[in-house]
């Protein structure tokens, strides 16, 4: 059984995508953004939203197993260091940054994730 999840979020229609898919025993979140005029404060936005949306398909963030950064200026990526290990803790994900454009030049970082459900 697939099941899509939906933030409202405007892009979403747009171009035809949803927050995440559960599917296969994993929950996929889309690559996310968030508001914010710092690569940080952008950080703790999209976290925010990738939380929401593992929270409504049935996991947390220590169910994370795949993460990817997505930064279009890479040095950009040790400031978010800090909130990444605290957001992780003591479960922390197979990772991978990449620097590459976003969509929009406001947007400092995006950020990919996938869980396994638990059980």
């Amino acid at each position: 059984m697939t099941r899509r999840i939906f933030s409202g979020g405007e892009f979403e229609a747009k171009i035809g995508y949803c927050r995440a898919v559960v599917a296969g025993g994993f929950v996929h979140v889309a690559g996310t953004v968030g508001q914010g005029d710092t690569v940080t404060d952008q950080c703790r936005a999209a976290l925010a939203t990738i939380e929401g949306a593992l929270r409504e398909a049935g996991c947390t963030m220590s169910d994370v197993v795949r993460v990817n950064y997505y930064l279009p200026d890479c040095a950009e990526f040790e400031p978010c260091w800090p909130i990444l290990s605290e957001v992780f803790g003591d479960a922390p994900p197979a990772a991978t940054m990449i620097e590459c454009g976003l969509i929009d030049d406001k947007y400092r970082i995006e950020i990919e994730v996938t869980a396994c459900l638990p059980g």
